[in-house]
């Protein structure tokens, strides 16, 4: 099982936008795929359910088919995890859902941290509590890859969340603020991977399965900058050429003088546009941008609009997938 996470403490980036895009591209490639939200905002969930269907899994009460679902046993401190529900999006894309109520776990996890320390078998039980239901949730799909969505913070959640990834993916805006959020993620990244491997070391149950918690960057995706003749406009360019260097020296740890253009930069996955009026129609529709058709109100210059789209994200799928060794099979021709 490979999983990716998705990360910026600077929220606004389209983060949970891409996380969706990109499970229906690698499903669209022939990858079984868990789009696991733990985000406590739940967007992601929102993005793949209806409202009927929101109702149905956020009912009055407890929450069996959510991530809450999951963790409660932990947090009343009645046993372990309960096996996630998966959530049936297609044949290849399978659905974490998330909730809202996830925040009530942050304390639960922050006071696990220190008790690891200790050797503490329910402490370790805890802090893996999301590795362990994606790792549940992946062997039943028999999925090849769990796309993680996140919060924008550094808090405990997500101290999980990423303990739990193999890889991780950082979009961006090319603004201050997102170059400020490089430099408070990448020495955060530094930090709980190597707290991590030394508590690993302490696990007292050897029976449970830990995560390896690499955290490995697999570069930067700079999201929805204006365009311009395919080139972003001036007010962006400004910041955009500032990443390859914080990106190098926030993230990776190493010297930055020699960093290249965005352009010629391995890091950058993707620089992708701003699709403008197409995520509105996608939303209506609930579907990917570049599955959107004409009587979904793609007319016109939508049609090459969603062309591109399709274009942009299946490059970008392809390059993630060359970093965390993911093999992309040929679309089946009977799979639509």
């Amino acid at each position: 099982m490979t999983t990716i996470a998705f990360f910026n403490n600077k929220g606004g980036v389209g983060k949970t936008s891409l996380v969706y895009h990109l499970a229906w591209i690698f499903a669209e490639r022939g990858l079984s795929v868990v789009a696991a939200d733990l985000d406590p905002q739940a967007n992601l969930t929102s993005m793949f359910l209806d409202e009927d269907r929101l109702e149905e899994v956020w009912p009055k009460g407890k929450h069996p088919l959510t991530v809450q679902g999951v963790i409660d046993p932990i947090l009343r401190g009645m046993g372990d995890i309960q096996p996630p529900h998966v959530e049936n999006i297609d044949g290849r894309i399978g659905l974490i859902i998330g909730d809202l109520g996830l925040s009530g776990f942050e304390d639960k996890l922050s006071a696990s941290w220190p008790l690891c320390q200790n050797r503490d078998e329910a402490a370790f039980r805890t802090m893996t509590a999301f590795y362990r239901a994606a790792l549940d949730a992946a062997i039943r799909r028999e999925a090849d890859v769990v796309l993680m969505d996140v919060g924008p913070n550094l808090g405990a959640i997500n101290r999980s969340a990423l303990i739990a990834s193999r890889h991780v993916v950082i979009p961006l805006g090319s603004d201050l603020f997102s170059l400020q959020g490089l430099r408070n993620l990448g020495p955060q990244l530094r930090t709980w991977r190597e707290a991590w491997k030394e508590l690993r070391q302490k696990n007292p149950a050897p029976e449970l399965e830990l995560p390896s918690g690499d955290m490995e960057p697999v570069g930067y995706v700079v999201m929805q900058h204006a365009a311009r003749s395919d080139r972003p406009v001036k007010a962006y360019l400004r910041w955009m050429e500032k990443i390859p260097a914080e990106y190098r020296e926030s993230v990776l740890g190493v010297g930055a003088e020699s960093a290249p253009p965005v352009a010629q930069d391995t890091n950058c996955l993707a620089t992708l546009r701003h699709y403008r009026s197409l995520m509105p129609l996608a939303m209506e529709a609930r579907k990917p941008m570049f599955f959107l058709k004409p009587a979904d109100g793609a007319i016109g210059a939508h049609v090459e609009a969603v062309r591109d789209c399709y274009r942009d994200f299946e490059r970008l799928a392809v390059r993630i997938a060359e970093r965390c060794g993911l093999t992309l099979p040929e679309l089946s021709s009977n799979w639509g």
